[in-house]
């Protein structure tokens, strides 16, 4: 593995949706600070914690049916957050042993796991880039400076749960076209965000949360998601909630509501 850093010193001072999502995970990578707001959070959406498996669980069948049935063996993961096993290339990596894997994230602490857990197979190779989405040229100018990646055959792009943390601003379509132009064709987008569209009230809630505690987002419609894969070909089922996208059937027989997960999921191809 490979990493480039930043150098920055941890932020305890302020909650960081990476560490709130690792609570929600049941880790115990995130600070006092973090767990609070995660709290607040999870009191005014209780399923939140069903949301943050259902991100995940999306993101490792995403991740097999491009290996599997699509022939990717590179991938992109921004908004990677505190490693969790399996991590994205461990998936990968169980479908082709050479795959390639680079991770890029903005949290210190992050890049702290990232070296001590991300260990790829002799075959396939992962790099760890310290950088920031809502900045893609330096982003994509550090991933290809990290040199596991080949722009001359199809990656994957994966963005679990992280356009929405990229607000107005920053003009988040411009990001992803950003970040998707140098992709030959043959790559992929795959993506799930947050969406009001099943419970506004709840997630309006949601995101006053994690506005106030200094993470800004801004949670989109199925249409506002949609326009993210303009010019690529959606594969089945389309864009539908995280848990209705090739799904398993679960361990024990329930499944949850839209509205409890409340994530927006989909796949496209590149032409």
């Amino acid at each position: 593995m490979t990493t480039r850093q930043a150098g920055r010193d941890l932020d305890t001072s302020k909650a960081h949706s990476a560490r709130m999502y690792d609570y929600f995970l049941g880790g115990k990578d995130h600070f006092e600070i973090d767990k609070e707001a995660a709290l607040v959070a999870a009191e005014a959406h209780p399923g939140i914690y069903v949301t943050a498996r259902e991100n995940r669980a999306f993101m490792h069948r995403a991740t097999r049916v491009l290996a599997r049935e699509h022939g990717i063996r590179q991938w992109l993961d921004i908004g990677t957050g505190i490693p969790t096993e399996p991590n994205l290339h461990q998936v990968a990596q169980s479908v082709a042993q050479d795959a390639r894997v680079v991770y890029v994230d903005n949290d210190p602490l992050v890049l702290k796991y990232a070296e001590r857990l991300m260990r790829s197979t002799t075959q396939g190779r992962t790099a760890y880039v310290e950088a920031d989405a809502t900045d893609p040229d330096d982003l994509m100018d550090a991933v290809e400076a990290a040199e596991v990646l080949d722009f001359d055959q199809p990656i994957a792009l994966s963005l679990n749960a992280l356009v929405h943390f990229i607000t107005e601003p920053h003009d988040p379509y411009a990001v992803i076209r950003r970040l998707l132009d140098p992709l030959p064709a043959g790559s992929a987008l795959a993506m799930n965000h947050c969406t009001p569209d099943f419970d506004p009230v709840t997630w309006n809630r949601v995101a006053e949360v994690y506005t106030k505690s200094g993470s800004p987002v801004h949670f989109r419609s199925h249409g506002e998601v949609r326009r993210f894969f303009d010019g690529l070909d959606l594969i089945e089922p389309g864009i539908v909630c995280c848990h209705r996208w090739r799904p398993t059937a679960p361990a024990d027989g329930t499944e949850p509501t839209d509205a409890q997960i409340s994530l927006l999921a989909g796949v496209g191809i590149k032409r």
